[in-house]
């Protein structure tokens, strides 16, 4: 029998208004695991232990940018592939051109909207066969 679909993300977030509508998020997602990490250092050292299917991160760190973070993920051949994708507030044309070219899969904007970002997450990671 195969497992069923149980995907796994880790959001890289300092904010614990965003970390408690994620986690409504994740409520309204059956099966889907979360873990949250406060800081670059606190991901990187969860990173260390687990592989997520996708890592969301904010691009205000209280200790490193979004970017840097992003830098030190794809400069390790452990992390180098994780589908990252940047969460923020700010919306500028180049910011998003920035974080994609540094290597984000995708930018998502805040404020978190429970239901759409339900939505996006099931478009980035869709259950295998659907």
């Amino acid at each position: 029998m195969q497992p069923a679909f149980a995907p796994y993300v880790l959001y890289v977030e300092d904010d614990r208004l965003n970390i408690v509508l994620m986690e409504e998020v994740f409520r309204r997602l059956p099966g889907w695991r979360l873990d949250c990490a406060e800081d670059g250092a606190q991901a990187l050292a969860l990173l260390a232990q687990n592989r997520p299917d996708l890592v969301l991160i904010d691009m205000n760190l209280p200790d490193m940018t979004g970017l840097e973070l992003l830098q030190q993920l794809r400069s390790d051949a452990a992390t180098q592939a994780l589908r990252c994708v940047a969460l923020s507030a700010d919306d500028w044309a180049e910011q998003v051109a920035q974080a994609l070219q540094a290597g984000f899969n995708d930018y998502w904007l805040k404020p978190i909207d429970v239901e759409r970002l339900a939505q996006s997450l099931r478009v980035a990671l869709p259950e295998p066969g659907a």
